[in-house]
């Protein structure tokens, strides 16, 4: 989800959920260690909870990332060894190292020295021809001698070599089996299932089997999901019209403008709210073509929010 799930993006979510556990976007620990920390630190209080994910290889980097987002007060930190993009690859990070299990302990040791908030790890179920039940147990018994208790884990293979980006996150196939036999054998640890889950169905179905589902891309795309899934776990909590969510958003919107940011950068995340609606087209049209004008504020969202069906 990287350049996805920004601060805007996240505060847009939690107005669509109250309850669900947010992630950032992947951010390197290199990036933090050596950057502008405020940058890639720095979350609107409304958006907790929130988990930091890192990505990174190099311990005193990954420690001094984790000192910093405890004093930016978020509620976990998340170690990405799951995003398979040649960029991550490069850095050495990301689902490289499932093949590299000691260097993520390494990493987890230093984060566990440097601050008392709960530390994650988001991994694959295999890499390559890495493809079986007992080469991710092995990756996750040295994670848990290292003090791991709770793993984020995307149902499918990575293929390194020979798949891009894009097509790691539809081409392998998803192996739930493999993520439910890894609950049974270690129910200590919290298992969170990821991938491929579109439905509040299929979630009731792996909740069966695991402690906890997280929803990327069909939350991205279809961000009223979000709201359809705290009502099915939470009925006391009522579905909101898809344009109150938008007028909520309005005062972080000119907030926002007033501090010069560009209305493009936070509009991006919400052209899918009406996914699946009537006027859903031109609610994304009549984004697209006037949020990136000089000087475009909220009149565009008011503009084509008025345009929408009165019902929605």
């Amino acid at each position: 989800m990287m350049d996805w799930t920004d601060r805007h993006c996240r505060y847009f979510m939690r107005l669509l959920s109250p309850s669900a556990f947010l992630y950032t976007e992947m951010v390197t620990a290199a990036a933090i260690h050596h950057g502008d920390a405020d940058r890639f630190l720095r979350f609107n209080d409304e958006e907790n909870p929130l988990a930091l994910q890192l990505g990174g290889s190099e311990p005193e980097w990954m420690a001094s990332a984790a000192r910093g987002a405890s004093a930016y007060g978020y509620d976990e930190i998340n170690i990405n060894v799951g995003c398979p993009s040649d960029r991550v690859q490069s850095g050495q990070f990301g689902a490289c190292l499932m093949a590299h299990p000691d260097i993520v302990a390494e990493c987890y040791r230093a984060m566990l020295r440097a601050t008392d908030i709960p530390i994650s790890v988001k991994t694959r179920i295999g890499i390559d021809n890495k493809d079986s039940y007992e080469f991710l147990a092995s990756f996750i018994e040295r994670l848990v001698e290292a003090g791991c208790r709770k793993f984020v884990v995307h149902a499918r293979i990575a293929i390194l070599d020979g798949l891009s980006p894009k097509e790691n996150r539809t081409v392998p196939a998803l192996n739930y089996d493999r993520v439910y036999r890894l609950k049974r054998d270690y129910p200590g640890l919290e298992i969170v299932i990821n991938g491929g889950l579109a439905d509040c169905e299929q979630i009731d179905e792996v909740l069966q089997h695991v402690d906890g589902a997280m929803v990327g891309r069909q939350a991205y795309h279809q961000p009223y999901f979000l709201a359809e899934l705290e009502h099915h776990f939470n009925p006391q909590t009522a579905l909101p019209y898809r344009r109150e969510i938008i007028e909520k958003m309005l005062p972080y919107i000119d907030r926002e403008l007033s501090n010069g940011e560009p209305l493009g950068r936070i509009t991006r995340h919400m052209l899918g709210l009406f996914a699946g609606q009537p006027g859903a087209r031109a609610w994304r049209r009549y984004i697209s073509e006037n949020a990136h004008r000089e000087g475009a504020g909220t009149e565009v969202l008011i503009s084509a929010l008025n345009a929408m069906p009165i019902a929605a």
